[in-house]
């Protein structure tokens, strides 16, 4: 087979609007602003579904709310979390994640001493479907 042939039935991945063949990090990537302090950085934002870095400072913490459409998985890369759901509390270590499905109430905040770093894995893309009534 040559060496650019592609096996009976292999198909490329698409490819969005939004991909990229580089390494994506917050350096690069698009940044925002949320809350008082925190920050947040798009490493992927497609129709499909996006992947966020947030740095959540000591104390600070997200309003409480649920997405009708949205699912979502927060995965701690560093510090620790407490998560609460439907008015439930989960510790969040480095290292662990939780899986939110939507229609469901839920707050992430930082209640230690240091900074949080985390992904927020959404899909579809959360943003514009964030409820609070």
């Amino acid at each position: 087979m040559p060496n650019n042939a592609k096996p009976a039935g292999k198909t490329e991945p698409q490819k969005s609007s939004h991909f990229r063949l580089s390494p994506i990090s917050r350096v690069n990537a698009e940044h925002y602003r949320w809350g008082h302090e925190c920050d947040a950085w798009h490493l992927v934002k497609d129709p499909a579904f996006t992947v966020i870095e947030e740095l959540i400072p000591p104390g600070a913490a997200e309003v409480r709310h649920y997405h009708k459409k949205a699912q979502q998985f927060f995965y701690i890369l560093s510090g620790e979390a407490i998560m609460e759901v439907e008015g439930e509390p989960t510790l969040l270590a480095a290292g662990t994640g939780l899986w939110i499905m939507p229609g469901l109430r839920h707050q992430i905040r930082n209640p230690s001493s240091g900074p949080l770093r985390l992904l927020v894995i959404s899909h579809p893309p959360s943003h514009g479907d964030k409820h609070t009534d």
